[in-house]
């Protein structure tokens, strides 16, 4: 199976390395990359989409036709900011752009990047925990081929790339600690991004992969 896939999130740190992997992986061979600011990458395999306004897709809708996957990598962090933004650009945000994906490509894998420790009951006290968790449950119940939800951990970043954020140069020499004695909770961004385009095109026995289950079919 070759995969002709959606990036969101190519900007940012773990876009950027998902992007990097699908780049070198042959069973991918086409991407297109959908962010609001260009990622000044020229690749034969990739074509560029610049729209500022996720909450509204429609005007770009017929371009997103014809893919087989969506690696959703766009995210922000919940420190500093309020219940209710946090809900509209995680949730809100998440769940119109993978609508309108679901009903341009029906044989599409959407794979969700979440985070470890999500709240699939979406009623616990952690507010970024419960609404991503409200955002998996969404996301589960539309008609796509199959959808995955990855919750990573630590990650260490992938060697060489520009968006790696700023503190991770500082703990990164930690990794091997860490993998030692939090073997449940640390992965490489090269194994979260490999695991995502096996879930392409494998499939997987699980919906929601933890750290523990993303190493493992990176590894397949």
């Amino acid at each position: 199976m070759k995969v002709n896939a959606i990036i969101t999130g190519a900007t940012g740190m773990v876009g950027e390395g998902v992007l990097h992997e699908c780049l070198q992986d042959a069973d991918v061979e086409q991407i297109l990359l959908l962010n609001r600011k260009p990622t000044g990458i020229s690749h034969a395999k990739v074509r560029e989409l610049i729209h500022d306004d996720f909450f509204d897709l429609t005007p770009v809708a017929a371009q997103l036709t014809g893919y087989n996957a969506c690696f959703f990598c766009l995210g922000v962090s919940s420190v500093g900011m309020t219940e209710a933004d946090y809900y509209h650009l995680t949730y809100d945000l998440t769940i119109h752009a993978a609508q309108l994906m679901a009903r341009q490509n029906p044989d599409m894998t959407f794979c969700y990047v979440s985070g470890s420790g999500t709240d699939s009951t979406a009623q616990g006290r952690v507010m970024w925990a419960r609404i991503k968790g409200a955002t998996e449950n969404a996301l589960r119940l539309l008609p796509f081929r199959k959808t995955y939800m990855f919750r990573p951990g630590f990650l260490l970043p992938t060697k060489g790339l520009k968006n790696v954020k700023s503190y991770y140069r500082y703990i990164a020499w930690l990794y091997p600690v860490f993998r030692l004695v939090l073997p449940s909770f640390v992965s490489t961004l090269q194994e979260l991004a490999k695991a995502m385009i096996k879930a392409t095109t494998k499939g997987y026995d699980k919906s929601i992969l933890e750290v523990n289950d993303i190493v493992k079919l990176a590894k397949s």
